[in-house]
């Protein structure tokens, strides 16, 4: 016999889901929306990572492939077969857009390889640190002061003399020095919420230290690291080409950007799109991913959030 109140609870129920109104993820969305300069972001970075996934695709040549018979030509340039080079060619005839896009793979591997191995870290001590306090938090914030007094050119400079140049050695200099940054703000965040109702019902329930940390506090922490790791995401890509343009990077013939504006500083006066092309995508790339780093901040953390009402 069929139930007398499932016909009258299916429309109040159907009302009370209408009554919480838009989701998060709706309003967020929605706010996106309404942000022009969020939405260049997300269009640059999308752009960057079809680029990274699928170079193949959008590369219209070889990026390695050599004729000096194409020494240094102009954007737009067509050669005997009818194959057009549209934003020029280098000083060794190699196409400059296939260029740019076969490097955005080293920019993109490095900033984001350096962001979860630097995040990582981070976010494993500064939840310790800020979870046991004492001496436990004194030993790891000693250890951040420490890190934080060497230069970071030179203690780059010394792991890839002593390491190699390469793509594991770049995000091993790079990560470092960037953890440090996530051990603060989760900290922080960690000491405010462990005297906490929930964590504090959490303990006396019995649960362990490591859950704890895994289910109560990292939740919590965790909007603000991603804030930190979309910011920091366009310094990596900064710092990598900065490397590679001054040979610290991955070693040729693989296409970096930093290494085509090294490649291009002796031809300023005579052939400019060697530098400024990738000096434009690089621009680019890092803006968009400023920009969206800014959107998500003012959305996860509510002390940023605009007062509309």
């Amino acid at each position: 016999m069929d139930n007398p109140m499932d016909a009258g609870d299916a429309p109040r129920f159907e009302q009370e889901l209408d009554d919480r109104g838009p989701s998060d993820l709706q309003l967020a969305l929605q706010d996106l929306l309404k942000r022009p300069p969020a939405l260049f972001g997300v269009f640059c970075i999308i752009v960057t990572i079809l680029w990274a996934l699928a170079p193949g695709l959008f590369s219209p040549h070889d990026p390695l492939q050599q004729d000096l018979l194409r020494h240094l030509k102009p954007p737009g340039f067509v050669d005997d077969a009818g194959n057009t080079y549209w934003l020029g060619t280098d000083r060794l005839g190699r196409d400059i857009l296939s260029r740019i896009i076969w490097g955005s793979r080293v920019s993109l591997a490095v900033g984001f390889a350096a962001v979860f191995v630097s995040g990582f870290i981070g976010i494993s001590t500064g939840l310790i640190a800020g979870y046991y306090g004492g001496k436990i938090d004194a030993v790891i914030s000693r250890i951040v002061d420490t890190a934080l007094a060497i230069p970071f050119v030179l203690l780059a400079l010394a792991i890839i003399a002593i390491l190699g140049a390469s793509l594991q050695n770049i995000v091993l200099a790079i990560s470092l020095r960037t953890w440090t940054v996530y051990t603060r703000v989760v900290r922080g965040e960690v000491f405010a919420l462990k005297d906490t109702d929930m964590v504090t019902g959490a303990r006396s329930a019995g649960c362990n230290t490591f859950r704890v940390m895994l289910v109560y506090l990292l939740p919590n922490v965790f909007s603000s690291c991603i804030v930190v790791a979309t910011i920091y995401l366009g310094r990596m890509i900064i710092i990598e080409s900065s490397f590679s343009f001054l040979g610290m990077g991955v070693p040729p013939p693989t296409p970096t950007w930093g290494g085509m504006l090294a490649d291009g500083r002796g031809f300023l006066d005579t052939a400019w799109w060697l530098t400024f092309f990738p000096g434009v995508v690089l621009t680019l790339t890092v803006l968009g991913v400023n920009l969206l780093g800014d959107w998500l901040r003012d959305v996860l953390d509510p002390r940023m959030k605009r007062l509309d009402d």
